[in-house]
């Protein structure tokens, strides 16, 4: 367990910006890294290893078909090296580099599609909510197997999310396989600015308040705070309830994903730490201003005080990802909220951005992320306490919600270091029934396309009316009061 965080280190962290990414994009841990070649390693090279390469590179110098050039041969040796490593790790090139900035921004141009590559082809993580490839009907789990005339096999993910963006407006055609289906699907999607709407929210019926973050990004704590500062206005009365949506959220920002749970953890209560080799990838961040407001501001403040208790219920499924999980994770082991869904996608892992110069950098797995009761998530997820599984109430259920991608299914994963402990935690059969959320323990200090309204509107409409999963979480909340109800009006027992 990573020792107890000064407030040296919170100042540290203030500076690096950490990130957790979703499963497509990966994420940054740090940006003010010194060069990794003054740290020490106490390692020699690999004498015969690098002479190896060094031959090889000479004999395609010399013989290879067509001249190449070093710098093209360099560079896709390093993406080889590294992408070698695990499915989230990998060489940025400038173009690379500079769309993984834009998407943590919120906004960028393209299709709204959260992306790995899986067996040399893209996986599709999850389509962005209200984004082009969304409403055209792209799922999680499709494989793009052509991007306009281009086949993705032999392509890097760099180079495939490259050719899926481009200028708003214009037409880009993906051919995708997917399960059941005997052909080839093929969608043909205009380009749009992708804006991600991070945070939507509304009162799903009298005194059951709905808030949905569908990416966790820069603004996304100040935007929680509005959104439920508005629904408490809305209804004019303290809320009896509230469900937390974080399905197909792929992650994002940390500084989000702790600041979420903040909003309805006790101050100073572990959210996560992460473990690694390095002092540096050994961190503990808490429901604390210190740890999720930008500069200096507490983004939270002013929230009304009932937050810390309203019952609550978060929904996840195999689509949350990374950031997602944390949140869930941290609301769990502290009791605050019951999760119901589906097993959410289990990514546990850091990426660490180690700029290499002004316009490259390298995206590496640094560390792994813990829950505050220690669990791993890696490869795994988090086990809903109601397991729902996906459908709709006009329909027979989503037949692919049994073949959803999740971290253990990629190629080269890392292994859950506490997967032992965590199946005895978990393992357990989801509970039939629901029961109140105790009170929290103490602990010690430890993207989407421009939409009108009313598109919006009627997406919040669809949610409300046919949402199978959501309408089983408000029906949780119901007996949660019922019970609360029942437990303040019964007699006090006379000893």
């Amino acid at each position: 367990m990573p020792s107890s965080t000064t407030p040296a280190s919170r100042n540290r962290f203030g500076k690096i910006a950490l990130l957790l990414a979703g499963a497509g994009l990966g994420t940054v841990l740090s940006l003010s890294f010194t060069a990794i070649a003054d740290k020490e390693t106490g390692t020699s090279l690999p004498v015969d290893e690098l002479r190896a390469f060094s031959t090889v590179f000479g004999l395609i110098k010399q013989s290879y078909v067509e001249p190449v050039e070093d710098k093209k041969l360099i560079n896709e040796a390093i993406k080889g090296m590294v992408s070698g490593l695990d499915p989230h790790s990998s060489y940025l090139d400038a173009e690379a580099f500079k769309d993984l900035q834009e998407s943590t921004q919120g906004e960028f141009g393209g299709l709204g599609l959260e992306v790995n590559m899986e067996d040399g082809l893209v996986r599709v993580v999850s389509p962005i909510e209200d984004t082009p490839a969304f409403r055209a009907g792209v799922k999680a789990g499709d494989y793009i197997v052509k991007i306009d005339d281009t086949q993705v096999q032999g392509l890097a993910l760099n180079e495939a999310v490259s050719k899926m963006r481009g200028k708003p407006g214009t037409q880009v055609t993906l051919t995708v396989m997917r399960k059941g289906e005997s052909k080839p699907l093929t969608f043909t999607l205009k380009r749009a600015i992708i804006k991600v709407v991070s945070v939507k929210s509304k009162l799903a019926e009298p005194g059951i308040g709905y808030v949905r973050v569908t990416q966790f990004q820069e603004h996304t704590t100040k935007m929680l705070g509005e959104a439920l500062s508005n629904l408490y206005k809305e209804n004019k009365a303290p809320l009896k309830g509230l469900v937390l949506d974080l399905r197909n959220d792929p992650g994002g920002l940390l500084n989000g994903a702790v600041g979420v749970s903040a909003a309805f953890l006790p101050k100073d209560a572990l959210v996560v730490y992460t473990d690694g080799r390095t002092p540096d990838a050994k961190m503990k961040l808490y429901a604390s201003k210190d740890y999720y407001s930008r500069g200096g501001k507490d983004e939270l403040a002013g929230l009304p005080p009932e937050l810390k208790s309203v019952p609550l219920v978060v929904l996840i499924n195999g689509g949350s990802a990374s950031a997602s999980e944390i949140v869930a994770g941290a609301l769990q082991d502290h009791k605050r909220a019951l999760i119901v869904g589906t097993q959410s996608f289990g990514k546990g892992s850091v990426q660490t951005i180690l700029p290499i110069d002004s316009k490259t950098a390298l995206k590496l797995t640094t560390a792994k992320y813990f829950t505050p009761a220690g669990r791993s998530i890696q490869a795994k997820g988090i086990t809903p306490d109601i397991e729902v599984k996906e459908a709709t109430l006009n329909s027979k259920g989503d037949d692919a919600a049994g073949w959803r991608l999740t971290e253990a299914d990629l190629a080269g994963h890392l292994d859950n270091p506490t997967d032992s402990e965590a199946g005895k935690k978990n393992g357990s059969k989801p509970a039939a029934t629901a029961t109140p959320a105790p009170a929290p323990a103490k602990q010690p200090r430890l993207k989407a396309s421009e939409t009108s309204e009313d598109d919006f509107i009627a997406t919040r409409e669809l949610a409300s009316k046919n949402d199978y999963q959501l309408q089983q979480a408000i029906s949780v909340l119901k007996v949660q009061q019922l019970l609360m109800q029942k437990a303040a009006s019964a007699p006090a027992i006379k000893k």
